[in-house]
């Protein structure tokens, strides 16, 4: 596609005349975004971190695919993170004119952009790196031209696209983003040396080259991390992390420990750990056989980079079992001869015993003088609040020559910054120092003329615990709460939010009897389906403009609650995005999105009539695509209701499936937020006390509907599941619960039911593939939670093995007492249908937004897994379709 019909395209760069036209062509967009104010750059900054996020997953899978390293979920983690994290840090930051004036002492610093930035992307990270780039150069308002790796042009080229056409959609002049189509050695000289700055990531050649150009660099060195175990230091948090570090995208980002170094007197718990938790150890002739595998004539074997380690075993001529997370060899020495010293960028570690500390910094210390990785990343792992650990830390930070020290903290994800200490800035091009050859010693974002070394402590994050304004409850409570609305508020226009059927018989009355009696004026809106669509949400937002509420009321189950909330949001804010309100993120409060503030126009009320959604005390609300039948849940907390009224007179003519499938779902709520990373005190005891109510008065409810003790318990259970997991969010249930229900039209409390028991047994795995990120998760403890569990709802056990076994025949049982079926094949759901829609179901899962608060972080392909365990029943999936 040339420039003739499309200008934000680049033509094909395919001699060095073109590429001198190309650059020359940015150059003059450069010039014009010189000019450009702070407003404008943030506004085109947001628009490209938001088109990036959007094609995390996408982008993902071409990389995997067309480099063959690496592991998608992981890539998707990297390109959302590229997205969020850079956009977050630096959104409020001041780029464009006067950054800083004192006018006592005549001193102003004004920011000017360098010009055009030749960017070289590495084939480890092709898609996340170009986006972290391509959004520095927008904030900074540089142009920039691409060299891509050969192995990996295509999603590289794919992801400058995206950033460039929503940057200049949103204003950015054309062209100011380009890349060489067919990279070559010759290209990517020629780009170093006439550009303004080079801001190369890659191997050492390449970056040796950027720094002999000529021409000023930001060049990175290669990482060579050791992780330092301190006899003081938590053994399985410290086991743990480091597996997960290593493990993340097959370990290609060059701040992941390459070795461990354990003092004498902790060693065999370390192993023991690894061990544990799916790590093999290599016996002497094995060992060989890596060896010769890593190194190829004294160079890192570019095969084995982003690999599996049943792949590299197979390499090196032998097999190991297929779930192993990471091969380890142990070794003695630490020179350049002994090839698990040097840097692998793939999932092997060398694990090497040291007779004291102060031996361990010594070894640390000679890997990355021998064997490379000096100015790059150090961990350590130890008891850093005692005042010997903190004399050890300052040892430690004096004697290592790098410029991240990580402390307590996997080194992979935390090297990158912003994950695990909320200080250290984020970024994924990681500069060195002078000790490693690099202009920049930090994380690279700043300009620096000298070192700077870091010390990064884990910290956990900080949480919180929000609920709506006012919790009425109790039988016969509604009329009493909806007094304040005249007599303390002084409300006058009041739009009720419901569905037909709450409608046509008469369940609205008692509010509007109400509203007449307080001389408050009303209008109902009761067409809200059982999914409630994006459509419909508009409708209501559109009569309510023309009404002009100032109070909302939703009336109803989860649809109409859900629905409520999205029209409240397109009332207040018209110009809000609906896809942008859907965007995943990773922390809710860093996300590319900031929900509009709600409640300047109407004070919103949510009045449940069943037991199980929990709505009327979350920040959440599910919307359907009316096109696409895709279900998106909504998550903000300025979603979250001004009052919720809890009164048991509204659910006793609930039927019975309604019982069961609000009953469950609550159920549902209850353990997902137990189980969630993000899990505290204070949604425990909720969730625990839901959990007792719901077994002691669920099958009552279902069985007698007319009992209003049984009834008003179950309403107390709803509504304390929902305050749990509306601060402790949920996880891969509802993710897939989403999902079955939006293709397949199943209840969402009945596809909860169906699925909860598979994927508990899914989260308690001792030794999960990959477990939850998130800073205050330091290890897989599910099983122990789901025990806590039991034992609070009276189930006992020679063991947590035999308590859980126990605590899943309990829950069956429940489900069974309420009508729950075993599979979702005996709903009707058309096996050809289901797996057709297999794949993209589970990907869509894997996005959900309640798969990231999940224990154990999943594979789209584990997911697919438990849909088919759970269509079929376990056991009973036809041979071939677990392949």
């Amino acid at each position: 596609m040339s420039e003739a019909n499309n200008n934000t395209a680049v033509d094909i760069v395919d001699g060095m005349e073109s590429l001198e036209v190309r650059l020359q062509q940015i150059r003059e967009a450069q010039a014009k975004f010189a000019t450009y104010t702070q407003e404008q750059v943030d506004a085109i900054f947001r628009a490209a971190a938001i088109a990036a996020n959007h094609a995390r997953i996408p982008l993902a899978k071409q990389a995997v695919a067309e480099t063959g390293m690496g592991i998608v979920e992981d890539k998707v983690i990297k390109n959302n993170y590229a997205a969020e994290h850079i956009y977050n840090a630096y959104k409020n930051v001041k780029t464009c004119g006067v950054l800083e004036e004192d006018k006592e002492f005549g001193v102003t610093k004004i920011a000017e952009p360098i010009g055009v930035i030749a960017a070289v992307i590495p084939t480890t990270n092709p898609t996340s790196t170009a986006i972290f780039k391509c959004l520095l150069a927008l904030k900074t308002r540089n142009g920039i031209i691409i060299s891509p790796h050969p192995r990996a042009k295509g999603c590289t080229i794919a992801a400058a696209k995206i950033v460039l056409e929503a940057a200049v959609k949103a204003g950015a002049p054309e062209g100011i983003i380009g890349w060489i189509d067919v990279p070559s050695l010759e290209m990517t000289n020629a780009i170093m040396k006439e550009a303004d700055i080079i801001l190369a990531t890659g191997g050492p050649g390449m970056v040796k080259a950027a720094y002999s150009s000529g021409t000023p660099a930001l060049g990175v060195g290669a990482g060579n991390a050791s992780a330092v175990i301190d006899s003081s230091a938590d053994i399985i948090n410290a086991v743990n992390s480091i597996i997960h570090s290593k493990t993340f995208d097959n370990g290609m980002i060059c701040a992941t420990e390459q070795t461990i170094i354990a003092v004498a007197d902790v060693y065999d718990a370390v192993k023991a750990e690894l061990i544990k938790r799916g790590c093999y150890f290599l016996n002497d002739e094995e060992k060989d056989k890596i060896r010769n595998t890593m190194l190829i004539n004294g160079a890192l074997n570019a095969k084995i980079v982003g690999q599996r380690p049943v792949t590299i075993a197979k390499m090196a001529g032998f097999d190991i079992p297929d779930d192993v997370k990471v091969i380890i060899g142990e070794a003695t020495s630490t020179g350049v001869e002994e090839a698990f010293a040097h840097e692998k960028l793939t999932t092997i570690l060398g694990m090497y015993k040291a007779e004291s500390f102060e031996q361990a910094m010594q070894m640390a210390d000679e890997l990355l003088r021998n064997a490379g990785g000096l100015g790059h990343t150090s961990s350590l792992w130890i008891d850093n609040n005692s005042k010997e650990g903190r004399e050890k830390l300052m040892k430690f930070s004096d004697k290592m020559k790098t410029c991240r020290i990580l402390v307590n903290t996997p080194s992979s994800l935390g090297g990158i910054g912003d994950l695990y200490n909320f200080k250290f800035p984020p970024s994924l091009t990681l500069g060195c120092g002078s000790w490693g050859g690099n202009s920049v010693s930090e994380n690279v974002g700043v300009k620096h003329l000298i070192n700077i070394k870091t010390v990064a402590e884990r910290r956990e994050n900080m949480l919180w615990f929000r609920t709506p304004e006012k919790v009425y409850f109790k039988k016969g409570c509604l009329p009493v709460a909806l007094d304040e609305l005249k007599n303390v508020m002084g409300k006058k226009r009041c739009f009720l939010v419901t569905d037909s059927f709450l409608y046509k018989n008469g369940f609205t009355k008692v509010i509007t009897d109400k509203l007449v009696e307080m001389g408050i004026a009303y209008t109902v809106f009761s067409d809200v389906e059982p999914d409630p669509t994006l459509l419909s949400a508009q409708k209501g937002a559109e009569a309510m403009r023309k009404f002009e509420p100032d109070c909302i009321i939703a009336l109803g189950g989860g649809s109409a609650m859900d629905a409520g909330k999205i029209m409240w949001v397109l009332y207040e804010h018209p110009e809000a995005d609906f896809l942008d309100m859907a965007m995943r993120f990773i922390d809710i409060r860093k996300r590319v999105y900031t929900f509009p503030h709600m409640g300047d126009k109407a004070y919103f009320i949510a009045v449940p009539t069943s037991s199980g959604t929990g709505s009327e005390v979350t920040p959440f609300a599910v919307i359907t695509d009316q096109e696409t039948g895709h279900k998106y849940p909504l998550a903000d907390y300025e979603l979250l209701p001004d009052m919720a009224i809890i009164d048991t007179d509204l659910m006793m003519s609930a039927p019975k499936g309604l019982t069961s499938a609000s009953g469950i779902d609550a159920m549902t709520h209850a353990l997902e937020a137990y189980a969630s990373v993000m899990a505290t005190d204070y949604t425990d005891g909720l969730a625990i006390r839901a959990m007792q109510l719901i077994f002691q008065y669920l099958p009552t409810a279902y069985n007698d509907g007319t009992n209003v003790y049984a009834r008003e318990k179950m309403a107390t259970a709803s509504t304390m599941a929902g305050m749990a997991f509306a601060n402790a969010f949920l996880g891969v249930c509802h993710s897939m619960a989403h999902k079955l229900g939006a293709y397949h039209h199943l209840p969402h409390g009945v596809a909860n039911a169906l699925l909860i028991t598979s994927v508990m047994r899914y989260n308690a795995s001792e030794k999960p593939r990959k477990m939850g990120t998130f800073s205050q998760y330091q290890y897989p403890h599910t099983l122990e939670r789901y025990c806590e569990c039991a034992r609070a709802c009276g189930v006992t056990g020679a063991n947590d093995e035999e308590v859980f076994e126990n605590f899943i025949a309990k829950l069956e049982e429940l489900k069974e007492a309420i009508g729950i079926k075993k599979t979702i094949k005996e709903y009707g759901v058309d096996e050809k249908v289901f797996l057709e829609k297999l794949d993209q179901m589970s990907e869509d899962a894997f996005d959900d937004q309640c798969t990231g608060a999940n224990p154990r972080y999943p594979l789209i392909k584990e997911i697919k897994e438990m849909y088919l365990n759970n269509y079929y029943g376990e056991g009973n999936v036809p041979e071939g379709l677990l392949d």
